[in-house]
């Protein structure tokens, strides 16, 4: 979902649902930050840092699959960005 790629992420719950670490497949929590290249989600183990380009995420709250990819670049020129 393309759109939803264009929002701020900070806050919003997710799981990562494809990952190129296989070990990272199933990681739930709240995004806490994003950087151009990583994502930072609060687990219940602590905080996790992932490369963008590297997952596959499903976000509950808008059941909504996107891919890191569709994520990288800086969060404030994303948002600006318009996504083909």
């Amino acid at each position: 979902m393309k759109d939803l790629a264009k929002k701020e992420l900070i806050g919003v719950e997710a799981e990562i649902i494809d990952s190129v670490n296989k070990s990272n497949i199933g990681i739930k929590g709240r995004i806490i930050d994003e950087t151009k290249n990583c994502i930072t989600i609060m687990t219940d183990k602590g905080e996790k840092k992932m490369i963008k380009n590297n997952i596959t995420l499903n976000i509950s709250e808008k059941k909504a699959r996107i891919q890191g990819k569709d994520l990288s670049g800086r969060p404030e020129e994303r948002i600006k960005k318009k996504l083909r």
